[in-house]
């Protein structure tokens, strides 16, 4: 695929695909700035109710795991009730959660709201993925999953700031439920975003591309994705979101440790997503003219090497070296999501959306636990060279996506 179509405007071939992707963004930025204030919110919850590295965690654990528990039942389901109406409800649902946590007086009552908000927020990724790319075949369909992808990037940019900054003048509790406000705004506008016809157009995309799979890859839906290709890939992303959610969860307190405030830390965060947007793009790029291996050892030996230069660093290198830290950070995600619709035949990416999504989320979930019992027991900076170490276990794990992505290549060119 040349640059040229990545960086070139999506021409939708139907008004209908303009709208599915913009509902779908919508939806994208709601859902990851939900996810990524909560790294703003973490530090007051601990200040307010005692809680430890471990416990702080176990509530971004609490949020991610049931958010990642759900991807592929909300995929199937979404062919039984239709996508305009799961992604509403699953929006409605997440800010509910979020309104509830307002009123919230201890750590119990938090987690099961942010157990509630991840259930909602699971509707988003597999089914905003899965109709981008149907929308958007051939040439324009990695140009279109990174838009989608970078709208991700804008809540997370958008919603951590705009929480920081109310947080300087209104309390957590209203704050909250200010943004759990906004989700139910969100949820009434992609209900009427979303074309109505729109699970009709996939049921009948899902038929039409049965047979042409059944002749690309014959077998069970499980052997379409029990390639080597996509094990490799998937392996690749379950380290790559650990790292980022262990990385941001911690990053709050270690800015904090070195001076910062509330709304610094917002800023700083918003600065390390911002940088995560750019990535993405500008990863992109690099991916089509270097390739997806290149482009992924590039930008995880990146991580590792700005995780560990970030400890010396006084409050303000940190602040001009989080954005190069989000760009590395975040850019292997956009090469990986793209790549995941290349190695699946058409008829099975909901469901490879889905076991993608449910295998990185849920190591994402499951790291801030893991991570912060870790940094309870040595220390957050002794924590953050073990993420760093730990990301480096992606490069042998590259060897297993080679051979796919030649055959991929062959394939193309044939």
């Amino acid at each position: 695929m040349s640059t040229d179509a990545l960086a070139a405007p999506v021409p939708p071939a139907h008004p209908r695909s303009r709208r599915t992707l913009a509902a779908c963004c919508g939806a994208h930025v709601l859902h990851d700035g939900f996810s990524d204030l909560l790294y703003v919110l973490f530090p007051v919850w601990q200040a307010a109710f005692g809680l430890s590295f471990a416990q702080v965690g176990l509530l971004k654990t609490l949020y991610s795991g049931s958010m990642a528990a759900l991807q592929v039942p909300a995929s199937l389901l979404a062919e039984r009730v239709g996508e305009r109406v799961l992604l509403a409800l699953g929006t409605l649902v997440a800010a509910v959660g979020f309104i509830a946590a307002g009123w919230s007086a201890g750590f119990l009552g938090l987690a099961l709201c942010l157990m509630l908000s991840g259930a909602g927020a699971s509707v988003q990724h597999p089914l905003g993925s899965a109709l981008t790319s149907r929308a958007f075949e051939g040439e324009q369909l990695r140009a279109a999953l990174s838009t989608y992808n970078f709208s991700g990037d804008v809540g997370k940019v958008l919603l951590p700031a705009l929480c920081a900054a109310l947080l300087a003048v209104l309390d957590w509790h209203a704050v909250t439920s200010l943004m759990g406000a906004l989700g139910l705004g969100a949820a009434l506008a992609i209900w009427f975003a979303v074309p109505r016809a729109l699970h009709q157009s996939v049921a009948a995309a899902q038929v039409a591309e049965v047979p042409a799979a059944a002749e690309a890859a014959p077998g069970s839906a499980a052997g379409a994705l029990a390639n080597p290709g996509f094990i490799s890939l998937s392996a690749i992303g379950v380290i790559d979101s650990a790292t980022r959610m262990g990385f941001l969860t911690l990053l709050p307190f270690v800015l904090i440790a070195k001076g910062a405030s509330v709304t610094q830390v917002g800023f700083a965060l918003s600065l390390t997503f911002a940088g995560g947007a750019a990535g993405k793009f500008f990863c992109g790029l690099i991916a089509a003219r270097a390739g997806v291996l290149r482009t992924t050892i590039l930008t995880e030996l990146g991580t590792a090497a700005g995780i560990v230069a970030l400890l010396p660093l006084s409050l303000e290198g940190s602040l001009l070296l989080l954005p190069a830290i989000g760009i590395v950070l975040n850019g292997t995600s956009s090469v990986l999501y793209g790549t995941v619709a290349e190695l699946v035949p058409p008829a099975r990416r909901a469901r490879a959306f889905g076991v993608f999504y449910t295998l990185t989320i849920g190591a994402g979930a499951l790291s801030p636990a893991l991570y912060g019992l870790l940094g309870d027991t040595i220390g957050v900076p002794r924590t953050f060279g073990v993420i760093a170490a730990v990301v480096l276990l992606v490069l042998p794990l590259t060897l297993g996506l080679r051979p796919a992505l030649r055959a991929l290549a062959a394939a193309n060119r044939a």
